[in-house]
């Protein structure tokens, strides 16, 4: 694998961050820090309390931030890691196009540099990718897995990816076009706002719905298609923890069929694990926006408490 080092800019500053939740209000508050890893950063956010720790993934075109709803009542039973991904949020941009492995590699060196022994790892939709090729150098430090709602790559689904990948990228090249005009931002990101806080919904819009927020998207979008054919040839190893696979019941209307096929498939691959478990959940794609009480029940459960 090759890491390169690119040139690294916060996409918002901290203290332009500082400026927006002092004139703003409302939006979410919490301690972080830019942590190097493998020549460039990632933004991360600690909170919780107790001897175990849980690191967080978010999927495709979120950041730190789509935990938050989980946060809550997992804060008195283990230390919390969230997190932005290299080129997104307070992250900062980067110029290199990183790949899943990369991603993967970022995710490693972040828990060497932050947690200090071994952890759950929580991971949802494309960072289901990203968490399976860490876990196979992660080793006997990942205690446990959970993957929400995370789409294994033998679905049918990925077999036109490419068509799908242009699809989305024509409709995220306009996004980005007009992500600048915030009342059009606040648009975009409005099917979110039903399923977060109005604080972390705020945030989101600040650091997500924007030219650059959006421009990091479609770079995730594209490196999913990259991956997929990788990971069709050279599967991850299955992971040895315990792992919960979450499957998200709900379908958008017109997918019902698309669903079930995915929800098979998920159903499938942890089976193939050697103490896998998967689990049908009454809720839309963000489990743990709509459920976030059965999300942390189900950490707590990897975490033997």
């Amino acid at each position: 694998m090759r890491v390169h080092g690119p040139t690294i800019s916060f996409a918002i500053p901290l203290s332009r961050m500082k400026k927006q939740r002092r004139e703003g209000g409302g939006m979410r508050e919490l301690p972080g820090r830019a942590v190097p890893v493998n020549g460039r950063h990632v933004y991360v956010e600690e909170s919780g309390q107790g001897p175990d720790w849980v690191v967080f993934e978010a999927g495709q075109g979120c950041g730190r931030t789509c935990w938050d709803p989980v946060l809550p009542p997992l804060a008195g039973h283990a230390r919390l890691v969230t997190y932005d991904r290299a080129g997104r949020a307070l992250s900062g941009r980067t110029t290199q196009r990183l790949g899943i492995e990369d991603m993967a590699a970022d995710l490693v060196a972040m828990t060497e540099a932050v947690v200090p022994g071994a952890f759950v790892l929580v991971a949802h939709s494309m960072g289901g990718l990203v968490a399976r090729r860490a876990a196979e150098r992660l080793g006997s430090r990942l205690r446990g897995l959970l993957l929400v709602d995370v789409l294994p790559e033998t679905s049918p689904v990925y077999d036109t990816w490419d068509e799908t990948t242009k699809t989305i990228d024509r409709w995220l090249a306009v996004a980005q076009r007009l992500s600048g005009f915030r009342p059009l931002a606040r648009l975009f990101g409005g099917n979110l706002r039903r399923l977060f806080s109005a604080d972390t919904h705020q945030t989101m819009l600040a650091e997500d719905f924007t030219p650059a927020g959006t421009a990091q998207t479609r770079k995730e979008v594209r490196a999913v298609a990259a991956a997929i054919p990788q990971f069709r040839a050279r599967p991850p190893q299955l992971p040895k923890c315990p792992t919960i696979m979450l499957s998200a019941a709900h379908a958008a209307k017109g997918r019902e069929r698309q669903n079930a096929a995915i929800r098979e498939h998920q159903r499938r691959y942890a089976e193939s694990l050697p103490d896998g478990r998967w689990e049908e959940v009454a809720s839309g794609h963000f489990i743990q926006a709509e459920q976030p009480d059965l999300v942390a029940d189900r950490v707590r459960r990897l975490l033997g408490s």
